[in-house]
């Protein structure tokens, strides 16, 4: 583990007056030295302090954006294959949503495409769709998820970003062992396909979700806490290399549970504000017990650890 270290060197500072030296010049002395030990002492915390808040999974920004950065672009694009006509003077943000596999991307992109100024194209607005042209568009935006080359080349991705004005989204999930079991039962229907035959990532009714949900995965208990904390790892790099960005962070339970959410984003945006839908039914409801197979290895392995809070939160408790 990386560690900031703030060495305190006895020849940092030696300071030797005159044996003949004034009181003043004492005094003089004793108060530079006094400056530079405060200032030393100040940067070592500053470097110390920021360590210590990658940490933590559930932080919501690593450190603000400068001023400018959370000005949102405004643009006025010139599509080739039609004109905007009376929205050629409406402006258009453009931003990506950053996610990982599993953590409610897929619906919150059905929720942001229900409002009738958003889209989710490449950014030139060449679109081809009639319905695509029923409004003006205010904000245009894709998904990438982090394993998609976002981490591995995000200097570049930053440049792109902050030069061309898009704004990100990063969209999380705070308890991981729930994305642990979607993941799980996900890979496995995709050689499954318990729904007649296909395989579906998204599902539309409660049957289909009761479907998916019957398979119980086994959850490797020998590495779990390992793997929960690379995740954990992952999320906090991510916040950091896209620290210099205009974004803001959600989190999928928070989008489930507050409704607050949601306009915060539409604001982040600049889109007028609308109840935004979906049509999309949640597979795995109800205590994350009824979803494992192992459970008591994984409740045993978690006990006691910092990732306890997962075996509780966010739905009915197991017994």
């Amino acid at each position: 583990m990386a560690e900031y270290i703030c060495l305190f060197s006895k020849d940092t500072l030696i300071i030797k007056p005159p044996k003949k030296s004034s009181l003043f010049q004492r005094t003089i002395a004793l108060w530079f030295a006094m400056l530079c030990g405060f200032y030393l002492y100040g940067t070592c915390l500053k470097h110390v302090g920021t360590f210590t808040m990658l940490k933590f999974q559930n932080i919501q920004l690593i450190q603000k954006p400068s001023l400018e950065a959370q000005i949102p672009t405004l643009h006025y694009p010139k599509p080739e294959n039609f004109s905007r006509g009376e929205c050629a003077l409406n402006p258009v943000r453009f931003f990506a949503i950053i996610s990982m596999q599993r953590s409610g991307s897929g619906w919150f992109e059905t929720l942001l495409n229900s409002h009738i100024n958003t889209l989710e194209r490449v950014y030139n607005l060449d679109w081809f769709t009639s319905a695509s042209k029923n409004e003006c568009s205010a904000a245009v935006g894709l998904k990438w998820m982090l394993n998609q080359g976002l981490m591995e080349h995000h200097r570049e991705i930053v440049e792109y970003f902050n030069d061309r004005g898009i704004s990100a989204i990063f969209l999380f999930r705070r308890n991981l062992l729930r994305r642990m079991v979607s993941i799980l039962a996900n890979s496995y229907d995709r050689k499954a396909k318990l729904l007649n035959g296909t395989h579906k990532s998204h599902v539309h009714s409660e049957q289909e979700a009761a479907a998916l949900s019957s398979y119980k995965p086994i959850i490797n208990s020998t590495s779990l806490i390992s793997d929960l904390k690379e995740v954990e790892m992952i999320t906090a790099r991510a916040l950091e290399n896209f620290n210099s960005t205009r974004h803001m962070v959600l989190y999928y339970e928070d989008l489930v549970t507050n409704q607050t959410k949601l306009k915060d984003v539409q604001e982040f945006l600049g889109l007028p504000l609308m109840e935004l839908t979906s049509r999309q039914v949640k597979i795995h409801k109800g205590s994350l017990c009824d979803f494992v197979s192992n459970w008591d290895d994984v409740n045993k392995t978690l006990n006691g650890t910092e990732y306890e809070r997962f075996l509780h939160a966010d739905y009915e408790e197991c017994h």
